[in-house]
């Protein structure tokens, strides 16, 4: 059955790096997968000015969009400074109403950045408000069946992965192959080595439910979910 999954990030790649495995694996059995990223993450070079990383940011995550065969969305917000407002929720909301989505991914609600924490919260509330009827009676509302946190190593606080989806070889090369256009995944920031990194772990995870690979979440309350395999 065609399957339907939205990804909620604070910043371009964090959506990309995490859930971007299983994002891949969706596209390839035929669903939709829309990337939903809150912001340009434009301040997280030591040496290239924001304006410019922006740029370069924008073109990586269509870069990754491409590659995998996901719908790209960028909220014009900046890194650092995503608000926790009602509008931000409701840009999420429209997307869900429009796309009705079977899974909505975003991040663990504790993290040691405060974009992440702010997209969570707004990415639930968005999934609450495109559930409840609006003055638009011509919208069609929604309700989202699961939501997942996705297993990111900045937002471990609490986090125990209940929800595993299993990666086929293509799924993970389609991912390695659009998260190594990102500068930051490289490790060309800060020098954390983030693709060693998530290969790695989608390959303890994988010994965990006797797959190569697996990718990790953590459910939301819903009701658990399990996408074919390959």
């Amino acid at each position: 059955m065609t399957k339907t999954v939205i990804a909620v990030g604070g910043h371009i790649g964090d959506m990309e790096l995490t859930a971007g495995p299983t994002l891949a694996k969706v596209v390839l059995e035929g669903g939709r997968a829309i990337i939903i990223d809150c912001t340009y993450g434009e301040r997280g070079h030591p040496t290239i000015a924001p304006s410019v990383y922006r740029e370069q940011k924008v073109r990586e995550a269509q870069f990754f969009a491409d590659t995998i065969g996901a719908e790209l969305i960028t909220l014009d917000y900046s890194d650092g400074f995503l608000p926790d407002d009602e509008a931000v929720a409701e840009q999420i909301a429209a997307v869900i109403r429009e796309a009705k989505p079977d899974i909505l991914i975003t991040h663990w609600l504790r993290s040691m950045h405060r974009d992440h924490e702010r997209a969570a919260l707004a990415a639930e509330r968005g999934a609450f408000l495109a559930s409840i009827p609006i003055e638009e009676i011509d919208v069609e509302r929604h309700s989202v069946p699961t939501i997942l946190h996705a297993e990111n190593w900045e937002d471990m606080e609490g986090f125990e992965a209940d929800t595993f989806f299993e990666i086929p070889d293509e799924a993970f090369e389609l991912w390695r192959t659009g998260i190594q256009e990102h500068a930051f995944a490289r490790g060309e920031t800060y020098g954390f080595r983030f693709i060693d990194y998530y290969s790695a772990l989608m390959q303890v995870k994988g010994c965990l439910v006797g797959a190569q690979r697996a990718a990790a979440f953590k459910s939301a309350g819903t009701e658990k979910f399990a996408l074919a395999g390959p």
